[in-house]
């Protein structure tokens, strides 16, 4: 049993996989390699000169996996409630998680299975969003969404960041305490 299912590897996804798996939570990651990232030139991301799409959602997934993640490329047909957890289904794969972060960028379509409420997106070319609340919840219990879908900038930085605070609150959802990740650099000597 995972505690969360993460749903999409481009910048939200990859951020919160980090955070949880460094956190000590069991943790998938699915993508299915079709992210608007990989069709990015970034110039304008915090601490890196300028990077391609693909390289930073490749480094993304690697930070993630080194930390404990668990990533499986493939489609989601579906993802089910099943009493106090979810079933997520994939091919001829399923996995059962306590919570899914809903990561999937200019994707409604598995928030509208889910029957999550939907609403208009206010980002230039973003038809629709998740209608989340400030911590990243969506209308669903232990269902959250993150990044672009959940209605923030599809600047990578930002959604990057998002998936990383929407993390943080599942952490302390878990926990049943506020979660703080703070590593102190460590002297050379």
């Amino acid at each position: 049993m995972y505690d969360v299912a993460i749903v999409g590897a481009g910048p939200a996804g990859a951020s919160a996989a980090i955070f949880l798996a460094k956190a000590g939570k069991k943790t998938l990651l699915v993508d299915h390699g079709k992210s608007i990232t990989q069709k990015a030139w970034i110039k304008n991301h915090y601490g890196v000169k300028e990077i391609e799409g693909p390289d930073l959602i490749e480094i993304g997934m690697q930070q993630a996996k080194a930390l404990g993640a668990e990533f499986k490329t493939d489609e989601i047909e579906k993802i089910e409630k099943k009493g106090d957890h979810f079933l997520v289904k994939m091919g001829k794969h399923e996995y059962d998680a306590k919570h899914i972060l809903l990561a999937t960028g200019l994707s409604v379509a598995i928030a509208e299975q889910l029957g999550l409420k939907i609403i208009d997106g206010e980002e230039p070319r973003i038809a629709r969003n998740i209608k989340v609340d400030h911590e990243g919840k969506t209308g669903m219990k232990n269902v959250w969404a993150a990044g672009t879908v959940a209605g923030e900038s599809v600047h990578t930085i930002i959604t990057a960041g998002h998936g990383a605070k929407v993390a943080v609150n599942i952490i302390s959802e878990i926990n049943g305490d506020r979660y703080v990740d703070h590593d102190i650099l460590q002297s050379k000597d």
